[in-house]
């Protein structure tokens, strides 16, 4: 009687080394024809906290599991997807948020396990870098400026890109070190929340990003004099506000998951001055009208000391039945004098950013807008629109200023297409409308990519 040998599984992954926008191919192979495995991947992020997932997968006829082609059959995800054991991560006894490292110059370390019913494993690494070969970091504390720089390897000059945080405030690192890699000088730029500026957004004067963008004009020589501001959520406000604001120093928008609205200072506001309904930005010493400034039309319900819905952008769609006021709070977004993208959730929960997109798009179409306006808008799909091969899987979190819980929305799946999708796009407009000149002819309106 001859005893069958005990497969040796071994793991292959292309590349093992790289940038986090880029997928990889991993191949567990040496495994018995319909062999269940399981596969783990573990990886350190911020503060040390240790994200895990694991899936359940049968071995081909061939003893191959290709994460490329096979989906699992039970685990963290549920579908074909080359990076699912990634985005599928959950925190292991932590409620950290942090997705990243704590130096955007060092890589993320993935540990991938697989263990057969026999007990056999085989492991392997990989690694997900921010900044490429050659890219530099230099922390910017110039004019009253709080930001990083990143600086692109090779000759310039480069075109800039000005990148702002949301509600959380804080300086967007790993955004700026990416875009770096691919090319672009990248000026991540604190406006609150971040060493020496005020923990609170609100009555941020406007003067502050302005004295931002005339730095980068001045001082970087970006190519072509191409400066555009990209921003999140509260930073997808400001990045509209201040292309409509300062059309002369902002040469494209890209907005995620943007309000078109002046709002008020909301989840990030200084309680002593206002909270909630506190100002957000002012200019020249005098606050813009915001949505929840006497609003007639708008109920308090989550604020008012229950606990809050699991959606609560509904206060959104009651601000704006206060028409006299949005119309005062609207961004006046026909000024801007250049390219326009913007990236949004159809199940935002945290606020309607496809509705606000929605009515950006309208107001430049209306107003025979001579450059290039895109909006991707993205299915099952969320507010926290991040860095593609991320987790994806954090639906509901606590705000890092107000400490309110709230929820994103989307699903994890759609959340990581959405990642995914989006950079993609953003590297595309970027290429679009820095690597030619614009002509009127090349506008495309709305186009909804999911």
């Amino acid at each position: 009687m001859t005893t069958k040998p005990v497969s040796s599984p071994v793991f292959s992954i292309d590349p093992i080394d790289g940038l986090i926008d880029e997928p990889r191919r991993m191949v567990l192979s040496g495994l018995s024809p319909d062999e269940i495995v399981a596969i783990s991947a573990r990886t350190q992020r911020a503060r040390g906290v240790i994200w895990m997932s694991q899936a359940t997968f049968v071995a081909d006829a061939h003893g191959v599991v290709d994460l490329t082609r096979d989906a699992p059959v039970g685990g963290d995800y549920a579908e074909v997807s080359a990076m699912g054991l990634i985005w599928g991560q959950q925190p292991v006894d932590s409620t950290s948020q942090e997705l990243f490292t704590d130096n955007v110059m060092e890589p993320l370390q993935t540990t991938l396990t697989a263990e057969t019913a026999c007990g056999i494993q085989a492991e392997a690494e990989l690694y997900q870098r921010f900044a490429a070969a050659g890219v530099k970091r230099r922390e910017i504390r110039e004019d009253g400026l709080v930001g990083t720089l990143f600086t692109p390897a090779g000759q310039g000059p480069h075109p800039v890109v000005v990148v702002l945080n949301g509600s959380g405030g804080g300086i967007n690192e790993p955004r700026g070190a990416l875009l770096a890699s691919r090319g672009y000088q990248a000026f991540a730029l604190g406006y609150f929340k971040a060493p020496g500026l005020s923990p609170f957004i609100t009555e941020t004067p406007l003067e502050y990003l302005e004295t931002g963008l005339r730095w980068a004009r001045r001082e970087l020589q970006p190519k072509n004099g191409f400066v555009a501001v990209s921003g999140q959520s509260r930073g997808g406000e400001l990045a509209l506000l201040l292309g409509a604001t300062f059309p002369d120093l902002v040469s494209a928008v890209i907005a995620f998951v943007p309000g078109a609205m002046v709002h008020g200072a909301q989840g990030a506001g200084d309680p002593a001055r206002g909270g909630w309904q506190g100002a957000t930005w002012t200019r020249g010493g005098i606050s813009l009208p915001h949505l929840w400034q006497d609003n007639s039309a708008v109920h308090w319900h989550p604020w008012a000391g229950d606990a809050p819905p699991s959606r609560h952008h509904s206060v959104f769609f009651e601000g704006l039945k206060d028409t006299t006021l949005a119309a005062r709070a609207r961004i006046p977004v026909e000024n801007i004098a250049g390219p326009v993208l913007l990236i949004s959730g159809r199940d935002d929960r945290a606020w309607p950013s496809s509705l606000y997109s929605r009515m950006v798009v309208s107001t430049l179409r209306r107003h025979d807008h001579p450059h290039l306006v895109r909006h991707l808008d993205f299915d099952n799909a969320g507010h926290a629109i991040n860095l593609p091969i991320v987790p994806s899987t954090q639906l509901s979190r606590e705000h890092p200023v107000s400490k309110v819980p709230y929820t994103n929305g989307g699903t994890p799946s759609g959340n990581a297409k959405a990642d995914e999708g989006s950079w993609g796009g953003v590297l595309a407009f970027l290429d679009e409308v820095t690597g030619s000149a614009i002509q009127s002819d090349q506008n495309s309106h709305a186009q909804a990519d999911t």
